[in-house]
């Protein structure tokens, strides 16, 4: 999987980029065959942004979110990616259970 960590008129620490490499592992885990992932992160007056998108085959799925703390963002984003692709994982095998039910009905 690519892993792309930017930042908009911020400087990306290390300290910045280990904590969201640490968060990717449980992306990893609900699903092995992800395409990409990257994540923006910026300032916008007193509040600090972070977007993430990832590619999973057959979508891409898109999260934001803005908070007080940079590192609280970071923990948003990933958070709202990991239940978007749990739903689209539930999605994905209750098609595909359909589609064998279907084929036993009627096959």
């Amino acid at each position: 999987m690519q892993f792309q960590l930017s930042g908009q008129q911020i400087e990306v620490t290390q300290a910045l980029r280990d904590h969201a490499t640490a968060k990717l592992d449980r992306l990893t885990r609900l699903d092995d065959k992800l395409i990409s992932l990257v994540i923006v992160l910026s300032v916008d007056k007193l509040q600090q942004c972070a977007e993430g998108t990832l590619g999973v085959t057959g979508t891409t799925l898109h999260a934001e979110a803005a908070e007080p703390d940079m590192y609280a963002s970071i923990d948003i984003v990933f958070d709202k990616l990991v239940s978007q692709l749990r739903k689209h994982r539930e999605k994905i095998s209750d098609k595909h259970q359909q589609e064998a039910r279907e084929a036993r009905l009627y096959g």
